[in-house]
């Protein structure tokens, strides 16, 4: 009696877990919807150090880093803006702390359409501790940079992975 009582509240288990709507967003692996979507789309150029930093961590992402794509399908556009602002000023004005902020807006355009399939924006931020050494505060603006770069292309990417499993989204 206990057995089956088990397995029908596994049965009820496995029925809910099923009706709830997940599914895998990479279903099929790489010959799957979203991969292929992914691999199609083509990331126009974007201007500056940032911008050439942003575009390789999103051809890594999409799975071509040397950012030839043969035959798009999409094409990706970014424009981006980075600010770099003084916070925190010391006894004697000068600034201790910086805060550098890389906002994203972006467009997935389909290709043989022109339609706009995703507009969108994403964006992260880093605080920076300014030291008496200009050498190690340049050094740290950079590597944040590079961050927020990583960070960003990451957001990105991920809401083209959404649209891709959803195109009604």
């Amino acid at each position: 009696m206990r057995i089956a009582a088990h397995l029908a509240t596994a049965a009820l288990l496995l029925g809910a877990l099923s009706a709830c709507g997940l599914r895998p967003i990479y279903a099929g692996g790489a010959s799957g919807a979203v991969a292929q979507g992914l691999a199609g789309v083509e990331v126009a150029p974007i201007q500056g150090r940032e911008g050439w930093l942003v575009r390789n961590a999103l051809n890594d992402r999409l799975g071509h880093p040397s950012g030839d794509v043969a035959n798009p399908r999409y094409r990706l556009d970014v424009l981006l803006d980075d600010q770099l602002e003084g916070l925190g000023l010391l006894t004697d004005d000068t600034i201790g702390r910086e805060r550098r902020t890389l906002r994203a807006r972006y467009q997935l355009v389909d290709t043989a359409s022109g339609a706009i399939l995703v507009d969108a924006t994403a964006g992260s931020d880093a605080g920076i501790d300014v030291v008496s050494s200009e050498y190690a505060t340049i050094a740290a603006e950079q590597t944040a940079l590079e961050n927020l770069a990583q960070q960003v292309a990451d957001r990105i990417v991920t809401r083209l992975t959404l649209a891709l499993t959803d195109p009604e989204s």
